[in-house]
């Protein structure tokens, strides 16, 4: 009798355990609750920008259709034109509501601090998605590209159109980076400049405007407006311009394609450049309107982070790290919020050109052939 009633609660137990759907583990913030353990499915919280950028609205799509498409819950929330406030408070929704993870794009990492706070206290894991989270133990996992190689991807580019190591110069190199409160210009200026210093040590890159610091460099917002007026400005003040000897500028670095497109329209509009005359120009992201600027000679080049590819990788690290399993990463030495050094995975960058542009963006289906006219 006794071995049929130690049978039986066995049983209970065993059934007990099973309609719960898996468990907890307080200790590390990692659950086995997910579309697999025989319960609600998880849900996962994405918040990402603004979602009239087209990079932004991409990117939610994919993501969202990963998770469902494996059983997995979305609550996918975009902080209207990038507003602090709503995405903290949309944060602090997905938590009270149940979000097992979050994956967050952050467009501002200070204001996500207490949000971000009741997320680690309840042990929901953070993936930090395209830009790192700073000063936040939160944060689980980050996911992004490889940010210091797309720095040295521009420089490379660069150097070699202006044949840095064969020929005199001088020639004149102005920069521009992105927003002030994104981590990643560290490492696209820290990318670029392990490349170009030596050469502006040497006097063969001369940067006439002075500003060559990476905090006299960023552009708030990466506005193309707020870049055309200081590209305005820097013409004003040293006179640079096709036709005037060797105050004419013979190349940018420019870590935002937006950013270059507001360059553009500085040098054509107040620097009469033309596509025949136009100074090197860098870029990154790909973005169409930069594209078609590339194929009409008015933009060099543009750093290709195919954005599926990281979209896609930020799915597996969520599905792992809900099944209780340590996500794939490739890099644990790089990316420290001031909490730690976060694990992280980092896709490829790559460079597109007018001469590539069709076999990188058309034959994989990045872009129709016809949104680039």
């Amino acid at each position: 009798m006794k071995k049929i009633l130690a049978a039986a609660l066995a049983l209970a137990l065993a059934a007990s355990l099973t309609a719960c759907g898996g468990h907890a583990n307080p200790g590390n913030g990692k659950s086995t609750t997910g579309a697999a353990a025989g319960s609600a499915p998880a849900k996962v919280g994405v918040s990402l920008p603004d979602k009239s950028v087209q990079r932004w609205a991409s990117d939610g799509s994919i993501i969202k259709a990963g998770l469902e498409k494996d059983g997995y819950t979305v609550d996918l929330q975009y902080a209207g034109k990038s507003d602090p406030g709503l995405q903290a408070s949309q944060i602090e929704n997905m938590v009270s509501e149940g979000c097992k993870l979050l994956i967050v794009m952050s467009v501002d990492d200070g204001s996500l601090n207490a949000a971000l706070g009741q997320a680690g206290k309840k042990g929901i894991q953070v993936i930090a998605y395209d830009h790192l989270i700073m000063n936040s133990d939160a944060v689980s996992y980050f996911c992004t590209f490889d940010n210091t190689q797309a720095g040295e991807l521009m420089g490379s580019y660069i150097r070699d159109k202006l044949n840095l190591d064969y020929e005199a110069g001088p020639f004149n190199i102005e920069m521009f980076m992105g927003s002030p409160n994104d981590n990643n210009n560290n490492f696209y200026f820290g990318g670029a400049m392990d490349i170009l210093q030596p050469y502006i040590d040497s006097g063969k890159l001369v940067i006439l405007s002075g500003e060559q610091e990476l905090p006299q460099c960023t552009t708030e917002n990466e506005s193309a407006k707020i870049a055309q007026d200081r590209m305005e400005a820097l013409i004003s003040m040293e006179k640079y311009g096709p036709g005037k000897g060797d105050t004419k500028l013979d190349a940018i670095l420019s870590s935002s394609d937006s950013v270059s497109r507001g360059i553009t329209a500085a040098l054509v509009g107040k620097g009469g450049y033309t596509k025949n005359d136009f100074p090197i120009l860098t870029g990154q992201g790909c973005e169409l309107d930069s594209v078609r600027n590339m194929i009409g000679g008015l933009q060099s080049m543009s750093v290709l982070k195919d954005t599926r590819k990281l979209a896609q990788r930020a799915v597996l690290m969520a599905e792992s790290a809900l099944k209780g399993q340590e996500p794939e990463i490739n890099d644990d030495t790089t990316y420290d919020n001031g909490t730690g050094l976060i694990p992280s995975y980092l896709e490829a960058p790559a460079v597109c050109t007018a001469d590539n542009y069709k076999a990188m963006l058309v034959d994989t289906g990045y872009y129709a052939e016809g949104q680039l006219k």
